[in-house]
Parts: structure tokens; sequence; C-alpha cells
């Protein structure tokens, strides 16, 4: 990569070291105390609400400052494309959220986001489900990227079912030298992004294996 291009760079994104990384909630915002085993079920007819837990609130806002200074950094005509573009991509704020929505609908009847536990507890859904996501990313003082997603279900007198969840973490190679090539520096980058969508998916997995267990164990009883 070319000096010039190398300042850029690092100007540009030397932005995202002000962007701190979300402070991870103590365990009371992700869930409800006291925890009591519930002998709920999940089926998939069931009704369900969503509240973000603070972890969750957080992370979306430091993927929104962190997109911000990726998408600034996008309209400097003297950085890589490929590069500006896989920091655009890998902070999509969006990414994760939409697809723990997507994956909840595939399995429930009906899913809805509630600002607050007495609007949804008002609503009278079957399962309500506290979604903790926590999200790491690259920058210059950083070099290790997080991406957790955690699903916890309660019933509806809000006593604990299970959880389901998919986390991945990568100690990245550092981006910020001199003499790589900008394909190269890009698809590190890139990597950001194949790392979330890896603990997502792992979350898939585990949402479908928490659902299909509960579905056969209330068969079994019948």
């Amino acid at each position: 990569m070319r000096i010039s291009t190398l300042l850029a760079f690092v100007a540009v994104f030397s932005g995202s070291v002000a962007v701190a990384a979300p402070a991870v909630a103590a365990d009371p915002s992700c869930h409800f105390l006291p925890i009591a085993d519930s002998a709920a079920s999940l089926k998939k007819a069931q009704t369900v609400a969503v509240l973000y837990s603070e972890n969750t609130l957080n992370t979306q806002e430091y993927l929104e400052r962190y997109h911000a200074v990726a998408m600034n950094g996008a309209k400097n005509p003297q950085l890589d494309s490929r590069i500006s573009q896989a920091f655009v991509d890998s902070s999509d704020p969006q990414r994760a959220i939409n697809w723990l929505m997507g994956s909840l609908q595939k399995e429930f009847a009906s899913v809805t986001v509630y600002d607050n536990l007495d609007a949804a507890v008002q609503a009278h859904p079957d399962v309500v489900v506290m979604l903790d996501t926590y999200s790491r990313l690259v920058s210059k003082r950083n070099s290790q990227v997080e991406a957790r997603f955690m699903a916890r279900f309660y019933d509806a007198n809000l006593q604990y079912i299970g959880q389901a969840e998919g986390s991945r973490t990568q100690q990245m190679p550092s981006v910020w030298v001199h003499g790589k090539a900008a394909p190269q520096i890009a698809a590190q980058i890139g990597q950001q992004t194949e790392l979330q969508v890896n603990a997502l998916k792992q979350f898939d997995a585990s949402l479908k294996a928490l659902v299909n267990a509960d579905t056969a164990r209330h068969v079994a009883s019948n």
C-alpha cells in the first residue's frame, strides 16, 4: 500500500479509536431475578415479547458510531475503496439485530420488540425473551474482534425456560502496517463480518436445538 494511502487509512480510521468498545453490563441487566426453572416449553405457536438488554443497547450505539466513522472514511478519495467498503460492511449496525429477530420469527408465531418490561407483560405474551448482544471490532488500539449473542427465554410469569447462544472471538493480525496490499487489508477487515456471521449461525443452531428439545419433551409428556 502506498504511503499516501496508508496515511489516509490511519487518519480516517484512527477515529475508530475514539469509539470505545461497549462496556459489559453486570448480569442483572441481562436477566430477571430471581431465576427459577419453568415447567413451560417452547412451541412454534407461541407469541414472543423481546426486550433488549443494556449490553444490546450499548452495542448498538457503539456499532452506529463505528459505522459512521467507516462511512465518513469511504468518502476519502485517497483511501482504497476495497478497504473502506470492508469497514462499512463489517460494522453494519443492523446485521445482528435483523438476523436475530429473523431467527426468532422463524421459530415462533409472533415476535414483537418492547421498550420495557411493563409494556411486554401487559401484552400477555406466551414467552418473554431478553436479547443480549456484544460486539467489538478492530481499531488502532484493539486487535481482538468479538461477537456474542444470547437469547434468554422466560415464561409468562418470568420464570426461566432456557437460552440460545452463539459467540466467536478472534485475534486479528494488525492491518496498520506499511507494506500490506490493499486487497490483503480488505480481506483481513472482512474477517470481522465472517466472525459475526459464524456467531449468528451458531446462535441459530442453538435456538433450533432449544425449541426442538422442548417440543420433543412436550410430545413425550402427552
